[in-house]
């Protein structure tokens, strides 16, 4: 019997990975849908299918996403989940935030519907009852980062791209960010969110975000393995490089953020005088003060949180930040004319009271998120 189930797991982990990749291939590539919905073996297999426009999540995209996932957490033959994306560049690049802005300029719906359905979405995935394999091969910012972080299994190529770039935007890093962020070992959490600071390639595992690092060629080896479902820590192992190595901005990102405020660690950096901390204090002048002080709340508040309640939170804030006039400009500065040069109202640090960002985190009654 032993020597059987070494025989099944040799086949499974090397042969049959050459027998699938083009079936495989063959059933992913097809255009239409934003969202491929298949199976293969006995997992089921989500692929965001917006190549273009890098994978960005719409509403459509959630709405497709979020029954299939409640269909195959109750569905016998289906053991493991696996989400990708397509066209080899993003896993997906973040949330589709010209719609929610243009929505929320006139009142849409969509402004308060989009944040509220997928952040029901990412509890979905943080509670998954099976095996959830997330294969973030690319960039992977914002909305992708909750379609990923909560699930069990997220695997990192060189090519990952990981950041929560939301200050820059005068907005929050949501989708449970509040949740994974203060986490991260020290204060590494705080450091990405309030600089949107990107990780690459096997910085993503390092970090603690990824579970494993598997080279991009081999991805398509470890998926037909994982399919057979002999166990995902088993098929996967074979192809993970082994990361012992800190990426040299933590040392100091957790010394320097090491504060019980934002203005003290512009301080910290200011008075330094590293190249690192004179970086990232250039970084943090340009973000959206209102943002940089709602972030650093959120996460402090985050780390004694469930999931759950996070997202509630997270929700609060989103529908604070639509009201405000942060995000509409910092869209602008960044995604429309591209002059990266916003006007933030409060302008600095300084003039953002802390009764407005008490504001920002009060219930909104039964308009709450309810999960």
């Amino acid at each position: 019997m032993l020597v059987l189930l070494l025989y099944l797991n040799v086949f499974a982990c090397v042969a049959l990975p050459f027998f699938c990749v083009c079936v495989w291939w063959q059933m992913t590539s097809q255009a239409g849908a934003e969202i491929l919905v298949e199976k293969v073996g006995n997992a089921g297999v989500i692929t965001l299918n917006r190549p273009k426009a890098l994978n960005a999540l719409n509403m459509n995209m959630i709405r497709l996403m979020y029954p299939q996932l409640k269909k195959w957490e109750t569905d016998n033959e289906t053991d493991i989940v696996i989400v990708k994306g397509a066209g080899g560049k993003a896993f997906c690049a973040g949330g589709d935030i010209r719609a929610v802005t243009e929505a929320g300029k006139i009142g849409d719906a969509l402004a308060k519907n989009f944040f509220r359905e997928e952040y029901i979405l990412n509890n979905t995935i943080g509670t998954y009852q099976k095996p959830y394999v997330a294969l973030i091969d690319g960039i992977t910012m914002g909305g992708g980062v909750g379609l990923s972080v909560h699930g069990r299994f997220r695997v990192a190529t060189e090519k990952t791209l990981f950041a929560m770039p939301e200050t820059a935007i005068g907005l929050f890093p949501d989708v449970g960010g509040g949740y994974f962020l203060p986490r991260l070992q020290g204060q590494l959490g705080l450091f990405l969110a309030l600089t949107g600071f990107r990780l690459k390639g096997r910085d993503v595992q390092r970090a603690g975000v990824a579970s494993h690092f598997v080279e991009s060629q081999k991805v398509l080896l470890v998926l037909p393995c994982v399919c057979v479902y002999l166990g995902v820590h088993v098929c996967i192992q074979p192809y993970v490089l082994q990361l012992t190595m800190s990426h040299p901005c933590i040392p100091a990102a957790l010394r320097l953020f090491q504060s019980n405020s934002v203005e003290g660690i512009v301080h910290n950096l200011k008075t330094d005088g590293s190249p690192f901390a004179q970086k990232q204090a250039e970084t943090l002048a340009k973000m959206s003060p209102t943002s940089l002080k709602i972030t650093f709340k959120q996460l402090q508040a985050g780390g004694t949180m469930s999931l759950q309640e996070v997202l509630v939170m997270e929700y609060r804030l989103s529908q604070a930040c639509m009201k405000g006039s942060d995000f509409y400009e910092g869209v602008r500065a960044v995604l429309v004319d591209k002059d990266h040069s916003p006007k933030w109202s409060p302008s600095t640090l300084k003039e953002v009271s802390e009764q407005s960002v008490e504001d920002c985190f009060s219930s909104l009654g039964d308009r709450d998120l309810k999960l």
